[in-house]
């Protein structure tokens, strides 16, 4: 018979819960023929000052357009857990990222845009991109802009 949690205690999941991981998955690219953009949002990244051991926030924002791979999103959510316990200064783990990403899925083209949140008065924004050799993007197609139809039109 299980021995019964006390009160304040929760029962062990049946599965490990997920871990942090370096190991990016990815998967065969679903439309090859065609350029479009894979955006990833994470909003809640964290790591510490490599000097001052004090933790560092950013939002990440991933612009992609894949070539023959795409990254899986939960290997890519452990990815970014696993800074959490590192020091690293905001320029050397925005490019780290990137590295690996490109390592990783080979990309046609590849945006990160790492918004740090305030440290001494000083927000830090870094960008870094990657194009694959050879790559051009399609020409931008200008579309009109109409009106914002509300209600019957009479």
């Amino acid at each position: 018979m299980a021995k019964k949690p006390a009160l304040n205690q929760r029962p062990l999941p049946p599965n490990p819960p997920s871990a942090p991981s370096k190991e990016l998955h990815v998967f065969p690219n679903p439309a090859p023929d065609r350029d479009y953009v894979i955006q990833f949002q994470v909003p809640e990244f964290t790591c510490h000052c490599p000097l001052t051991g004090q933790p560092d926030f950013a939002h990440f924002t991933i612009d992609m357009i894949a070539d023959e791979l795409c990254v899986e999103l939960k290997s890519l959510k452990m990815y970014f857990w696993s800074y959490r316990n590192e020091g690293a200064f905001h320029e050397k783990v925005t490019n780290t990222i990137l590295d690996d990403l490109v390592k990783a899925t080979r990309p046609r083209f590849i945006r990160i845009t790492a918004k740090w949140y305030v440290r001494g008065g000083i927000y830090t924004n870094v960008v870094a991109e990657d194009r694959k050799p050879g790559w051009k993007p399609q020409p931008t197609v200008d579309l009109p802009s109409m009106p914002m139809e509300r209600g019957l039109l009479g």
